[in-house]
Parts: C-alpha cells; structure tokens; sequence
C-alpha cells in the first residue's frame, strides 16, 4: 500500500511538472512548462486560440507565437485573457490552410522538409518532447507553423503580411 501511494505521488508530481501554467496581464502572457517559463508581450499576441487540447498564441501576421498542451478550463482561460483585452477565438481561423506533410512535399521552404523529417523521428520518444519543441521554434523561424494530430504533422505557412481574420 505503501509503495502504491509514493508511486501515485511520483505520477502526481510528474503531472504538476508536466502541465501548462498561464499568466496573463494587460502587458504579457507567460506559459510555463517543464519549469521553464517564455514570456510574450501583448505587441506580440494578436489573437488566442483553443485548437483541441492546445493552447495557441498567434502574432499579428497569423504566425505562431506559441503552441502548448493545456488542460485548464477552456472557458476559465478564455476568460482570462478576454478580461485583459486578448481577442479570443474557439478554433484557429487558419485551420483549413494546414497539409498533411509527407516526406519530400513540394511548397515547403528550403530546409523545413528535414526538419519536419527530424520531427517525425523524435515525436513521442522519451525525452523527445524538447527537442520536438526546438524543431518547432526551427520551423516557425523558415515561416511553416506546424500542428499535429495523432501521429501526423500538418503544416502550412505563416504570411506574416496578412491582418488576422
């Protein structure tokens, strides 16, 4: 019984570590996981959304500022940020723009075909999840924001001239 209940407390604390902890202000947002922590200024946030069990921070041009795995109240979050002026939205409004990625796809920048291909190999290994958010951030610098459902990668680029809808 005893090792049950430190094996749960384990279980417990890896969880804790592993969940998303939202700050957000009138000046900036802060997402903290896997005890660390990025800071966004509001300039930087143009629009909050919810795709799926993400938590999405767009930038003005429609490019992906942040994509995290966020298990709070969807309405409680949503509320949060509409209280300090953040525009919200339930569902990412470039969600039809996203393809499927197979290797060697055309439409691609140069060099994001690797990078999705390094993705692809390390997602869902252990101690992959920071490399996956390294090839993320690698991405997002080559203009291909990435999302991924199940074992798949979808991609689609950001055009950093074009409002938010």
């Amino acid at each position: 019984m005893g090792a049950g209940a430190g094996l749960g407390l384990v279980v417990g604390l890896v969880a804790v570590h592993e969940s998303l902890v939202v700050s957000v202000s009138p000046s900036r947002v802060v997402l903290g996981v896997r005890g660390s922590s990025e800071e966004f200024g509001r300039d930087e946030v143009g629009l909050v959304v919810r795709d799926g069990k993400e938590l999405v921070l767009l930038g003005v041009g429609g490019g992906e500022v942040a994509r995290e795995v966020c298990e709070l109240d969807r309405a409680r979050v949503a509320e949060a940020f509409a209280a300090h002026g953040y525009r919200w939205a339930d569902e990412d409004p470039y969600r039809e723009e996203f393809r499927l990625w197979a290797p060697g796809m055309p439409g691609l920048p140069a060099g994001a075909d690797a990078l999705l291909r390094a993705r692809a190999t390390v997602r869902g290994k252990d101690g992959g999840a920071e490399h996956v958010r390294e090839l993320r951030r690698e991405l997002l610098r080559l203009g291909v924001v990435v999302r991924d459902e199940k074992t798949r990668q979808y991609w689609r680029v950001a055009q950093p001239d074009l409002p938010l809808p």
